[in-house]
């Protein structure tokens, strides 16, 4: 069994103060969760609905569930009333039909805007020359809050080219913030995965997404 709360220490110290974790717990069971919880992590994040609302039910009701993965607009119903932030907001359509469901249980959700930095095809997101235009859009919606941005950069051999993209991104990040739109608050800038996010604090994540280094390999058959 993996020593969760060993590896939990160990990223947390590489962690700078004002840089906060999401454990990305999706495919571990509830066995490796509460290790992690037990030694004080409280954000998590899941990419399946299903998966995601099956943890809501049955793990401690304080824990902030990050939702990480593409979001149908049909699923959003299922985890509305479940979730602490969607983190992969990329269309006006599904930003509204968050911000018509979060009105009706009296919710305004915190969401980010996933940014396909690399142009991937594999990959959602919406391109950057495109997120002005996003966000002048979705700021109106009563429904959301637009708290800041989330990439996930392509697989590069350099740390260059790893570190070009998450510069890019800290430049948008910055640039958005400077405009003082109503209802986009620059305060989140969700970038960095157990393989890169040195690299990504070292460019201005203000927040990382760690998974296999928690809770080592995910079990996909489960």
């Amino acid at each position: 069994m993996v020593d969760v709360a060993k590896n939990l220490k160990e990223v947390l110290g590489h962690l700078p103060e004002g840089v906060e974790l999401v454990a990305i717990s999706k495919y571990h069971p509830n066995e490796y969760i509460l290790p992690a919880y037990e030694a004080g992590q409280r954000i998590f994040g899941e990419s399946h609905e299903q998966e995601l609302r099956q943890k809501v039910e049955t793990l401690p009701k304080d824990i902030q569930w990050h939702f990480i993965g593409h979001l149908q607009t049909n699923k959003v119903k299922y985890i509305i009333d479940k979730v602490d932030c969607i983190q992969s907001v990329d269309s006006v359509k599904l930003a509204k039909e968050i911000s018509r469901l979060a009105e009706k249980i009296g919710r305004k959700m915190p969401v980010l805007i996933e940014v396909n930095i690399g142009g991937e095809e594999s990959k959602g997101g919406i391109e950057k020359a495109a997120l002005p235009e996003l966000l002048e859009e979705i700021a109106v919606l009563p429904g959301i809050q637009v708290n800041g941005l989330m990439a996930i950069p392509p697989i590069c051999a350099e740390k260059s080219a790893l570190c070009n993209y998450f510069s890019q991104m800290h430049q948008s990040f910055i640039d958005i913030r400077a405009k003082k739109i109503d209802n986009v608050f620059m305060n989140c800038l969700s970038m960095g995965m157990s393989s890169d996010y040195a690299e990504a604090i070292e460019c201005g994540a203000t927040m990382v997404r760690i998974g296999s280094s928690l809770f080592g390999p995910r079990d996909y058959t489960r």
